[in-house]
Formats: C-alpha cells, structure tokens, sequence
C-alpha cells in the first residue's frame, strides 16, 4: 500500500530535518525551503495529502503559499496545516478562515503534530473516498437516465410507426418531420419571443414527442384513413378527431403512471393542437395566435411542408420551389409569421433534412415500379 505523501514547507532548514524525521517512518515526505517550490512540489504527480506550511517565510510567505493552492484546480483540494510561531487567537482565526485545516504553534510537539497529521490523512481519505463514489453513482445515474431515454425513444418510435403502418403516409416522415422541429426550434431559440420556451432542454423533450403528432389515426377507421380519393364533409369531420384521440390517448398514459413526464405534455401539446391555425380556422379547438402551444405551432410548419414535398395518393410531390412559395403565402394565416421566417430563412437545410431522409421507392407492380416519393 502505497505511504501518503506529506510536504512539508520552511524555510528553516533545522525545522525541516525535524519534521521530517518525525514523519518518514510512516509518511513519504516532500521538503521545501520557499513558497515557489513547494507550489512546484505540490504540482507534482502524484499530489501530496497534506501539507504542512509555515507562515513565516521571506519572498512567498505562507498566507501566499495557500491562496496560490487554493486557486489552482490541481492543488485546491489539498488539505493545509499551519505551523508557526504566531500564537494569538487572531492569528489562528485568520489562518482558519482562509483555507487552512488546522493550525499548529512553535515550538513543535511530535506527539500533537502526528496527531494532527494522521487524523487530516483520515478525513482527506474519507472525503476522497465519498468523491469517488458520488462520482461513481453520477456516473451509473447517467447511464441509466441515458438507458431510460433510449427506452422512451424506441416505445415512441413504435407507436408512432404503429400509425404510420395504418395510413398512407410511409416512409421517413417521422424521421423528417422530427429533424424539422428540433432545427427550427432552435433557429426559433434566437428570437426574443420565444427565448424563454425554448432553451435547450424545452427543445430536447419537444424533438423527443414530435413522432406522436399522429398517434390519434390508430382510431381512425380504414375506410376513412385509407380512402384514395377525396374525403366527404363527413369522413372529413371523422378524420379530424385523430388529434383529440391522440391527445387523449397520451393523457390517460400518462394518467396511468402516476408520475409526471415533460416530454408527453409536449406529445399531448402536439398531438391535439399541430392542426390549429394561427388566423383561427384550424381544428379541433379553432385556436388562434399565441393561444397555440408553441410546441404545436413549430410542427404545424414541419407537417404541412413535409406533407407538400412528398407524394400521397391523392396528390403529387411537389418542388421546393413551389412548396417555399405556397408556405409563405400563409404567413399569418396558417403559421406563426415569426416561425414561418425563421423557417424560410434556413430553407435550404429543411430541404437537405428531407434528402437525407428520401421515402422508400413504391414496390413493383406489372413490372413498373411506382414513383418514389420526392424528397
């Protein structure tokens, strides 16, 4: 087992040797005779456990020696003991408050300075060994938060794939959909209407619920989700619930751990309100303005120009060109004017999300395959 290392610092060398032999038989000691070398000792690797400082020295004196320990990273954490000649209770109290542990008067006790030494040892030991393991259970903390998350990402993602297996919209969309709001949330981060919403954490848990959007048209009967044509005034009306059954849905999730989860009030958030307008004709609420959940109003941008981009069995794809004209004439009508300019601003990298992400070509049918959905 390795010796604890004690340096001891004087400028007397008569101090010094007595000290020293006092120590070595159960410490390796590290001598100094100026403040600057003990700093260099002290810097060493491996670091001394303890130090014992006089503060009477010429050119660096021990008060000096100890801010410059405390304000080093690497020596900060290394217990200090004053040992000097000054003995009035001033002194002692100024010494304490600056740092030092503990505070030893010339002349010099061997059975008090070994005392002193082996029970400083003791408590460096300890609070290093409580570092440690506070260090240890962070660490496994951490890895079981990041354990935790990955769970959560991969039972949203199969929910959300689950609804996307029931409705014609295949592919990468949620994968699409779900880079467009984390990369306008934080171009939006920059403006000072949404600074305070949206911080790093806000924009995490709202990229983390964005694939739920649709959640709601698992309840969506196949007649009217899955109807190639246009829909009735009827079917339409059945169709718009998907947004209140998902929220719904999400709710009573949520409901049934009887804990709280952030990122699902965003999901709710989304799933109920992404259909809203910000001039009030959207559904289900007809919400208009800020009274949209920012969290919906960002997907809102995210669905609707992914929609457009990508073919559906009712339309084709269209050209970024055309789909960035089409988005700005809503500007205040459908989209939050100031995340619609954010959005136009940083066009370009929506559309390099939605090459990265291509759907997958249609399957072969009489030999021709179908054409690919645009990306």
């Amino acid at each position: 087992m390795r010796q604890p290392t004690v340096l001891i610092v004087d400028d007397n060398p008569d101090n010094l040797q007595v000290l020293g032999e006092l120590l070595q038989v159960d410490y390796r000691v590290l001598a100094a005779r100026s403040g600057e070398r003990a700093l260099q000792l002290a810097r060493r690797h491996p670091a001394p456990e303890l130090v014992l400082l006089d503060l009477m020295m010429p050119l660096m004196d021990g008060h000096q020696v100890l801010q410059a320990l405390r304000d080093d990273p690497a020596t900060c954490d290394i217990p200090v003991i004053f040992a000097t000649a000054m003995d009035s209770t001033d002194d002692e109290r100024h010494g304490l408050a600056e740092g030092a542990v503990d505070y030893i008067t010339k002349p010099l006790r061997p059975a008090v300075v070994l005392a002193r030494v082996r029970t400083h040892l003791a408590l460096k030991q300890a609070r290093d060994s409580l570092r440690d393991e506070k260090a240890a259970l962070q660490a496994e903390l951490l890895l079981r938060r990041r354990e935790n998350e990955r769970i959560q990402d991969v039972a949203m993602r199969a929910l959300a794939r689950l609804a996307e297996t029931r409705d014609n919209e295949t592919g990468n969309h949620l994968l699409r959909t779900q880079a467009y709001v984390e990369a306008l949330a934080r171009r939006a981060g920059g403006h000072p209407r949404f600074r305070a919403e949206l911080d790093e954490h806000a924009i995490a848990l709202i990229a983390k619920s964005a694939p739920l959007h649709d959640i709601g048209k698992v309840g969506i009967p196949d007649r009217v989700l899955l109807k190639p044509g246009p829909l009735t005034p009827d079917e339409w009306a059945v169709m718009k619930t998907h947004a209140r059954l998902g929220a719904d849905a999400i709710a009573h999730a949520v409901a049934d751990t009887h804990a709280p989860a952030p990122f699902l009030s965003y999901a709710c958030e989304i799933a109920l309100h992404h259909h809203e307008r910000w001039d009030g004709s959207g559904y289900p609420d007809g919400l208009a303005g800020d009274a949209i959940p920012l969290a919906a109003r960002l997907m809102a941008v995210a669905d609707v120009f992914d929609a457009l981009i990508s073919r559906r069995v009712y339309k084709s794809a269209l050209g970024f060109g055309e789909v960035r004209c089409i988005m700005a004439a809503q500007r205040g009508r459908h989209f939050d004017p100031d995340l619609l300019d954010a959005f136009l601003a940083d066009f370009d990298a929506f559309c390099t999300i939605a090459q990265c992400h291509p759907d997958e070509p249609e399957p072969v049918h009489d030999g021709v395959p179908r054409e690919p959905v645009a990306a």
